[in-house]
């Protein structure tokens, strides 16, 4: 389908339209914002700041992208907003720009599916085909990893980082990092197991899972210290992707993992 403008949408000289792109009625971009082809942009939304946003993404009513962070240090520095490909995002979502007390980005992938009202505060940086539900808020600089699922309702503290592939309850509380592979939920926040139909889904092998289960067992049923259950699980399935994945999370871990 060809691409469309509304007459009633406002939209900078600076901006930067590629091919097939449709935006609302009533919708504004402001600034140096560039949307990639195919996109689609629904009514009453703000694109604003130094924005980046890719193609083939559906972005619905009265969203707002790019906009000043919500941080009292940010004095007007040219930080940024990038968004990938192929995202869908749902009425009433709020992403910020970075500031320069980090990279100065906020970043997120491809193929996520982030539902309505989600916040993304600054620095945040979430990967590609995650799942984050209705009313979900991340705060300044957390990190979420490809294929986590957040359920509705979700509060992420800021720098918390939360593994791929795992799986967070409804109302969660998110005070710590989340290790990949695992569900949790409850409050205060509780770990339920490995997301096993999560991993089936996405193509894992039958030895792959044994990997990540036994790894869960030395994390969290063997009664290990976690600098104890780091070093056993660097002895694990040598050579296996899934488990340095997990190895390289708990060694990037700043505030302590749900445990």
């Amino acid at each position: 389908m060809s691409g469309s403008i509304h007459p009633t949408a406002v939209i900078d000289p600076r901006a930067k339209l590629g091919v097939n792109v449709s935006i609302g009625a009533y919708t504004v971009i402001d600034g140096d914002v560039e949307i990639g082809a195919g996109t689609a942009v629904g009514h009453h939304c703000v694109l604003t700041g130094h924005t980046r946003i890719g193609v083939d993404n559906r972005i619905y009513h009265f969203v707002s992208l790019g906009e000043a962070n919500q941080d009292k240090k940010y004095q007007g520095e040219p930080t940024q907003l990038e968004i990938g490909d192929r995202n869908t995002i749902r009425e009433y979502c709020s992403f910020n720009r970075g500031t320069v007390q980090d990279q100065g980005v906020t970043r997120i992938g491809n193929d996520n599916w982030l539902m309505a009202y989600v916040h993304i505060a600054h620095d945040c940086v979430v990967g590609s085909h995650t799942t984050i539900a209705n009313c979900t808020q991340l705060a300044g600089h957390v990190q979420v990893g490809d294929w986590a699922t957040l359920g509705g309702f979700t509060g992420v503290h800021q720098f918390v980082k939360i593994g791929a592939h795992a799986m967070c309850g409804v109302s969660s509380v998110v005070l710590m990092d989340i290790p990949p592979y695992v569900t949790v939920g409850g409050q205060p926040l509780v770990v339920a197991g490995v997301n096993t139909e999560g991993i089936k889904r996405r193509g894992f092998t039958s030895e792959q899972i044994a990997h990540i289960k036994q790894a869960y067992k030395t994390l969290y049923r063997d009664g290990l210290s976690f600098a104890e259950a780091k070093d056993e699980l660097a002895k694990q399935a040598p050579g296996a992707l899934e488990i340095k994945i997990l190895s390289d999370f708990l060694a990037a871990s700043t505030r302590g993992i749900v445990r």
